[in-house]
């Protein structure tokens, strides 16, 4: 298992894809180089399970499988038009509580923000409970828990309340043009 502080950050990278061999014992399926992070995806069988935000510097690789390939290209059609939606198989594997909020999250539309308030009246929870359950949300862009915002500013993101991880998050919603 990476160590937080080996996973998270963005890179600064200036080819939109480039891939390398895989590693041996390389536990990701394919790493694409976004502007904003590398992406690390696993997936089983026709579904993805994990999609990770990897240091800066990390190296690429090439889809290993038909699935990862998939992930790889919805994730490039969404850079092309942040108003894709994801076509892809998964499973909420979670807690009760993180599945009815990472449902929440997913019917948020591109382009708009709630409030962790927001969802928390809507699921009948507390905002406290509903970051945590954002930062615990396996496939980011997928379910798409930087749309959940503080009521008095962005928030936090990926357990995180500054630096690399809260860029991402800004860069996720100027993608979005979010309001």
């Amino acid at each position: 298992m990476l160590r937080r502080e080996d996973r998270d950050g963005p890179h600064a990278l200036t080819s939109r894809v480039r891939f390398e061999r895989a590693a041996p014992g390389e536990v990701f399926d394919a790493k694409l180089a976004t502007p904003f992070a590398v992406l690390g995806i696993r997936t089983a069988g026709e579904r993805v399970t994990h999609i990770e935000y990897l240091p800066r510097g990390a190296s690429t690789l090439a889809p290993t499988n038909n699935t990862a390939a998939k992930v790889c290209r919805q994730i490039e059609r969404y850079l092309d038009d942040p108003e894709f939606r994801f076509d892809l198989a998964f499973d909420y594997r979670g807690t009760e509580f993180q599945n009815r909020v990472w449902r929440a999250i997913h019917a948020i539309p591109c382009g708009r923000t709630l409030t962790y308030m927001d969802v928390a009246r809507r699921i009948k929870s507390a905002p406290r409970a509903v970051g945590g359950a954002c930062g615990a949300n396996r496939l980011p862009l997928v379910i798409p828990c930087h749309r959940v915002v503080a009521s008095g500013g962005i928030g936090g993101f990926m357990h995180a309340r500054g630096g690399e991880p809260i860029a991402i998050k800004q860069w996720l919603l100027r993608h979005e043009h979010a309001r």
